[in-house]
């Protein structure tokens, strides 16, 4: 048993199981993480975070606001609306969806279940899940890590973003539907070749949840993490279109230059499911991520097998459900985008968990803002620049989202 983790349960309020060990799975050269000297990391720039969400606000986004824990030092920074048309201001207290850190989530408890032994992560996906991918070579490890050469349905689905997202907006799918848009195309290559991401890899891992477990995503969500951190504004409402209680709402730019914002809020993220159809806030996703990172959620070995990187491009890496994000301090910090219509999330944490930050624009379609609120993480984790902040940023340009990656958007 590893002192101080939660969530290991299948019912609310369960207490904590026992799990087998599993053993270490070598690191590929492709999986191996960087070396890195453990570093201090200086006071955050409060001053540069505010500036980064007022560059948010000048791209496009009604409101921005970003929370820092820092070892239990809340620094909270907001501005610009929660509601464009009552104007009231957004807070960091603000309920909102969290898009694809969801997958986060889903990752987590098929790690849990790797503990306990009821679950194996270079097992085929088709010995749990018979017949439903194309390839018995797919294996769990390759869903939670993009690498199984699943096509992304949403490519498809939101090609036109607000007329893709209008059809789908109040629609109910099966899981089994979802993964059947993605098998109607073909792969986009072998087993474990490559990363690519594909939101069809956590629909599956939502399929092997409540298959391994007999229970929905839904409970095993909470008795897992959501009740055992304590966590009040965290949901799957899934297939609901309201977010509960106080929230902020979502503005989704449309593709045609000066059409104005198209209120997304309600909808059933349905299209989304285990990879993305989470409501949250600043403090449970903080909670959430500096949990994972000291060990509450998952054994040593379940977390290193997380943290086996995937390149993804000179300053990121993929692990299982988890990203991480090289700064150009030379800090690399733990944690997940989210894109769903109408907001950007960035939420992540040091290695230690001790500094954690999650920020919110609410809008999305809008590569600008996905950039600007990027630079939240540097003000975060790096300090006062020494440099102007433009020359000290030297990550790649987004101009892809969580979904429909493969649309570059404007």
């Amino acid at each position: 048993m590893v002192s101080g983790m939660v969530g290991r349960g299948t019912a609310l309020g369960a207490v904590l199981l026992s799990f087998l060990a599993v053993p270490a799975q070598a690191a590929t050269a492709a999986e191996s993480a960087p070396s890195a000297v453990a570093k201090t990391l200086p006071a955050p720039d409060l001053a540069g975070l505010r500036g980064v969400l007022r560059s948010a606000m000048a791209e496009g986004a009604p409101g921005a606001m970003a929370r820092i824990d820092d070892n239990g030092t809340v620094h909270k920074v907001s501005e610009g609306v929660a509601d464009r048309a009552t104007g009231r201001a957004l807070s960091t207290q603000d309920r909102f969806r969290v898009g694809s850190v969801t997958k986060s989530f889903t990752a987590v408890v098929l790690l849990q279940l790797v503990d306990e032994g009821k679950l194996g992560l270079d097992t085929s996906v088709n010995t749990y899940l018979p017949g439903l991918l194309p390839d018995d070579r797919i294996t769990v490890r390759h869903v939670l890590s993009h690498r199984s050469g699943l096509y992304d349905y949403t490519n498809e689905m939101f090609e036109a973003t607000v007329p893709g997202f209008e059809s789908v907006r109040n629609r109910v799918f099966t899981n089994q539907e979802l993964v059947n848009l993605s098998l109607a195309k073909p792969v986009n290559n072998q087993p474990g070749a490559a990363y690519s991401y594909s939101n069809t890899n956590f629909v599956v891992g939502g399929m092997l949840i409540e298959k391994v477990t007999g229970h929905s995503v839904h409970t095993e969500y909470g008795s897992r993490i959501i009740a055992p951190l304590k966590l009040r504004d965290t949901f799957y409402v899934h297939p609901d279109t309201a977010l509960p209680g106080r929230h902020a709402k979502g503005y989704l730019k449309p593709d045609e230059a000066g059409a104005p914002l198209v209120d997304s809020t309600r909808q059933t993220a349905s299209w989304a499911q285990g990879a993305g159809a989470m409501i949250s806030s600043a403090r449970d996703l903080d909670t959430f991520f500096s949990a994972l990172q000291r060990g509450k959620l998952l054994s040593a070995d379940a977390l290193a097998q997380m943290q086996k990187w995937t390149p993804v491009n000179s300053t990121q890496g993929y692990g299982l459900g988890l990203r991480r994000r090289d700064l150009a301090c030379g800090v690399s910090v733990y944690g997940h985008t989210g894109t769903v219509q109408g907001y950007y999330t960035y939420s992540f944490t040091s290695k230690d968990g001790k500094r954690t930050i999650t920020a919110l624009a609410n809008t999305s379609n809008n590569s600008n803002v996905l950039n600007a609120m990027a630079r939240t993480l540097d003000a975060a984790f790096c300090g006062k620049p020494a440099a102007a902040p433009s020359a000290r940023t030297t990550a790649p340009v987004e101009r892809y989202e969580d979904i429909a990656p493969d649309i570059a958007r404007d």
